[in-house]
């Protein structure tokens, strides 16, 4: 299972999801469906975006967790 930590970092970036819009381009409805984890699906466009507006690496953004 893949979990997406979009939350935890922008809880220690203090970024809130209208600044994420901002930067990225990327909608509120997608970023919000990523961020309270109702999504199964994201693109690498996404993760690519995301990643840039935040700092970090794709291991930070999404952490594997074993079944």
């Amino acid at each position: 299972m893949l979990k997406n930590n979009l939350s935890k970092l922008m809880g220690e970036k203090k970024v809130k999801i209208t600044e994420l819009h901002n930067l990225t381009g990327l909608s509120r409805n997608t970023l919000t469906k990523l961020y309270y984890e109702r999504t199964d699906y994201i693109s690498f466009k996404t993760i690519e975006k995301l990643c840039w507006a935040l700092d970090c690496n794709t291991q930070d953004l999404l952490e594997y967790i074993p079944d």
